[in-house]
């Protein structure tokens, strides 16, 4: 299947892992997301060493072809080609698009972009850097991200109306208030806390996806 028709088929439930250092449960919580209905699993960390992130990469790359779900790497261009990872998503004070797409062309991947963006401006210009997706957020106040202001529902109506690119909508979003996000144009949500901090992975993203699934039949 087409890279790109690959991930954006499942560009709907999108988890980004919570990890402070290695732990046995990291891979079971990732399997769980993918089984309870999570489309895309980004893996972002903190207090690894380069080969514990590969050899996490690696294990995660099976989990999500075992899945046929999508699997993207954060920040990291290198270890997301060193694992074959279907994606890399970029921040704002990251590698220039620019670069990680020379790298990615360099070793013949067909790797995909997507930049995290926080105001109509960032997104427009993450669209003309030819990124292949966007993150758009924080949506509302969330300690993952305490240095961001939450950028309002207001923002998923604006970068609707004039992005021709796949968005996906992130940041402090949960079961209680996920109907709001869809309601205001988002196809995508992504979550961390409420799938990786929940007693249990699997019945969190489970919960989620199926709210999901009823929200878009409704706002579609």
């Amino acid at each position: 299947m087409n890279l790109k028709k690959k991930l954006f088929e499942n560009f709907n439930l999108y988890a980004v892992t919570l990890c402070d250092g290695p732990s046995p449960d990291i891979l079971s919580q990732v399997d769980k997301a993918y089984r309870g209905g999570a489309g895309i699993v980004q893996l972002r960390t903190s207090g690894f060493t380069d080969r514990e992130l590969i050899r996490l990469g690696l294990k995660i790359r099976q989990v999500s072809r075992h899945h046929g779900k999508g699997f993207v790497v954060n920040n990291r261009v290198d270890i997301a080609l060193a694992v074959d990872a279907d994606g890399v998503h970029i921040g704002q004070n990251d590698a220039p698009v620019d670069f990680v797409r020379e790298c990615i062309q360099k070793y013949g991947s067909l790797m995909l972009i997507g930049k995290s963006t926080h105001s109509l401006e960032q997104a427009e210009a993450a669209q003309e850097e030819g990124v292949d997706y966007i993150g758009v957020g924080p949506i509302f106040a969330t300690p993952t991200k305490p240095d961001y202001s939450p950028v309002g529902l207001e923002l998923i109506h604006q970068v609707k109306r004039k992005m021709h690119i796949p968005f996906v909508a992130i940041g402090g979003i949960h079961e209680l208030n996920m109907d709001q996000v869809i309601e205001a144009g988002a196809s995508a949500i992504a979550v961390v806390r409420a799938i990786f901090s929940a007693p249990d992975a699997f019945l969190a993203a489970k919960t989620l996806r199926e709210k999901y699934d009823k929200l878009r039949l409704n706002y579609v």
